[in-house]
């Protein structure tokens, strides 16, 4: 089996005028990768994350297997298959027909920009409202302690508080909930 990609990978959750503060700074400041909006279908699963990205900006698609959940620790190792567009739907099908559940659809309207080699996507979703990931892709475990210390130091850099293991498990578990209750309405 060919060995996962690890993104070490960190959020944060602000109000609309600190997303703004955020784009507008690193818009100027940072080089910028370009929009990126998704539709994005996600597969909770105990220890996993499976989601079927519909890339509306790029016009691509793909799955994708994170081996681990947020709130979980920052490294994520992960797999991806990119698929034709035209088929996204049919993988979210097929993925509840073998019993995966309903999805958590989110859209997420994003721009992503490269600071100080730390990827920063300024969001908003329904899901998560208005938030940013911060994000390094390694080969390895051996590299993530220091991806994690250049996170952390671009974050504090930028102001933005990032969320503790702790709150992204109870936020992820509550809309998670949320999902499951208005699905059994």
């Amino acid at each position: 089996m060919a060995q996962a990609t690890i993104e070490i990978e960190f959020r944060a959750r602000f109000d609309a005028a600190t997303a703004e503060r955020l784009r507008r700074f690193l818009a100027e400041h940072a080089q910028s990768l370009g929009e990126d909006d998704k539709d994005v279908y996600f597969f909770a699963l105990p220890d996993k994350l499976l989601k079927v990205v519909d890339n509306v900006s790029h016009k691509t698609a793909k799955i994708v297997l994170k081996l681990a959940r947020i709130g979980h620790g920052s490294g994520f190792p992960e797999i991806e298959m990119p698929i034709a567009r035209g088929d996204a739907a049919k993988a979210v099908n097929m993925f509840k027909t073998l019993g995966f559940g309903e999805p958590i659809r989110s859209f997420q309207k994003r721009e992503n920009f490269l600071y100080h080699d730390v990827e920063i996507a300024v969001k908003h979703s329904n899901n998560w409202g208005y938030h940013a990931e911060f994000e390094i892709m390694v080969a390895g475990v051996e590299d993530q302690p220091a991806a994690e210390d250049k996170i952390r130091k671009v974050a504090n850099g930028l102001g933005v508080a990032l969320m503790t293991e702790e709150e992204l498990r109870d936020f992820t578990s509550r809309f998670e909930a949320e999902h499951k209750n208005v699905g059994n309405r």
